[in-house]
Formats: C-alpha cells, sequence, structure tokens
C-alpha cells in the first residue's frame, strides 16, 4: 500500500516579504520546494507527488523538478489553498491514503512520515501536530475571553493525511456547501470522521516570515546537512 502527496505551491510570499512565491526561495543554495519534494522522493511509501501551481509558474516548477520522478503532475491552482488541493484531487489517479503537505515546510522527517501514513491507515484520517508549549488566551474586542487548558491544546502541521474517498468526500461536501475551512482536517471533521493526531516534531517548521529563514539556516547546521 502506497500513498499520493498533494503540495499546494501557490503562495504569495506577503508575509516573507520577498515579492515573489517563497517557495522559490533558497535556503543555503537550494529552492524551498526542492527539499521538500525531495523528502517525499526519498520515502518508500510515497507513490506519487503532485503539486498545485499558480498557471504562470508550472514551467518553473516543472523545470526545477525535473529530476525527482515521482512528479507525476503540476496542476494550476485556484484563488485559495482549498480550491487549489480540490483540484489537483480531482483528477489524480484513486490510491490508499492521500496526504497533503505545504510547499514551505521542508523539514518533515520520515518518522513522522511514517507515524501519520499507518495512523491514516488505521483511522482513516490523521494529522501531524505537536503539543502547544505555550499557553494559549482566547482574546475578544482586545480583552482576555478565557484561558483554555493547554494540556488540551496542539499546533496543527502538515502533512494531513485521509484515505481516498474519506478527503474526496469532504471536499465535495465543502464545495456543495459553499464551506471554506482553514485546513483539510477541518473539512473532514465536519463530516463526522474522527480526525486523529500523529505526534510531529517542532523541526517540521513553516517558512512564512524572514525571521524562520534564520531558523532553517539552524535546522541545516543541526542536521549536518
Amino acid at each position: 500500500m502506497m500513498y499520493t502527496v498533494i503540495i499546494p505551491a501557490a503562495g504569495q510570499g506577503r508575509r516573507m516579504g520577498c515579492g515573489h512565491n517563497k517557495v522559490f526561495l533558497e535556503v543555503d543554495g537550494i529552492p524551498v520546494i526542492r527539499r521538500t519534494v525531495e523528502v517525499f522522493q526519498a520515502h518508500t511509501a510515497c507513490s506519487a507527488i503532485y503539486l498545485a501551481a499558480k498557471e504562470d509558474e508550472i514551467g518553473q516548477l516543472t523545470t526545477l523538478l525535473h529530476d525527482f520522478p515521482k512528479v507525476r503532475g503540476i496542476i494550476a491552482g485556484g484563488s485559495e489553498r482549498q480550491y487549489s488541493i480540490y483540484n489537483v484531487l480531482k483528477v489524480i489517479p484513486k490510491t490508499d491514503i492521500v496526504m497533503v503537505h505545504d510547499g514551505a515546510r521542508p523539514f518533515i522527517s520520515h518518522e513522522t512520515l511514517d507515524a501519520l501514513y499507518e495512523s491514516a491507515l488505521n483511522n482513516r484520517a490523521a494529522i501531524a501536530a505537536v503539543p502547544a508549549k505555550d499557553t494559549v488566551k482566547v482574546v475578544v474586542d482586545g480583552q482576555v475571553s478565557s484561558t483554555p487548558e493547554r494540556s488540551t491544546l496542539w499546533l496543527t502541521q502538515t502533512p494531513q493525511a485521509f484515505t481516498y474517498d474519506v478527503l474526496l468526500t469532504a471536499y465535495q461536501r465543502a464545495e456543495a456547501d459553499g464551506f471554506l475551512g482553514t485546513d483539510d482536517a477541518s473539512l473532514v471533521e465536519r463530516t463526522g470522521v474522527i480526525v486523529h493526531v500523529a505526534q510531529g516534531s517542532y523541526d517540521n517548521i513553516k517558512l512564512t516570515t524572514p525571521e524562520d529563514l534564520y531558523f532553517a539556516a539552524a535546522l541545516l547546521k543541526k542536521r549536518g546537512i
């Protein structure tokens, strides 16, 4: 049994302040998207990689990723991340498990992928996440409304993994209802399917702001890359 991964890579890079898609930024001389795709290329349980991209960047990505044989398609995305993923989901061949992973999250480990894949096979829906380290406040109109119990709070990451039918049904229902979710799991949750958690890693950061590039350099040094 194998999985297919969908990688949305059509970001704007506004918070990064780089003036272009952040997946093309280089970390130690290698574009972020290559680092991300390389992890899945090397993972034995991954059978195929599909990307969602801006239409005018498909050619650039095709050239950049030409030497990764598991990359089977780069599909034009939509105006929202959710629409981009759905565009890809509708055209990929049916598979056992579909993972969805951020293109700007290049430090996912094979250990996390193994745990997530096993959980999805057993439970139909699973996400990578880590326990919150900080106390979280609910704030309304500039005032603290409540303080959730920290032990119940987890920070969601990607990949998120689902059986093909579970994810497709969730996206079809979201489209029918005009629902726009914050992540794939939120679409699945509203169908009544229980989403399980696989322990992620604090190293699995998403490169969003310029400060994240310093963390990326530190992670590469930590890993001896």
